[in-house]
């Protein structure tokens, strides 16, 4: 996030940036928010199902169970956000 204040003050435009590279650094930002929440909620769910209690390592019935939670997680999220886009665009259509 410095590099987004850094960035605000810099420029040929008396330090001010144009509303089109504000709103991208601002899409970029919650394209990365939202990486990492997915991330953190595919951690907690994969890891209360699979992990029944916590050591050092992880056995390997616990490794494939990780693997083939945080698998079954994307690719529903990809399902869901393909699904959503889709429907986004042909509301979009008919607007």
């Amino acid at each position: 996030m410095d590099s987004f204040g850094s960035d605000f003050s810099a420029g040929g435009s008396g330090g001010k940036m144009d509303t089109g590279t504000i709103m991208e650094q601002v899409k970029v930002q919650i394209a990365v928010a939202n990486a990492q929440e997915l991330l953190q909620r595919m951690t907690d769910k994969c890891f209360k199902k699979c992990i029944g209690k916590p050591g050092s390592t992880l056995d390997n019935s616990e490794q494939k169970c990780i693997a083939m939670c945080m698998d079954r997680y994307m690719d529903a999220w990809n399902t869901v956000s393909r699904t959503y886009n889709s429907r986004l665009q042909r509301e979009r259509a008919h607007m």
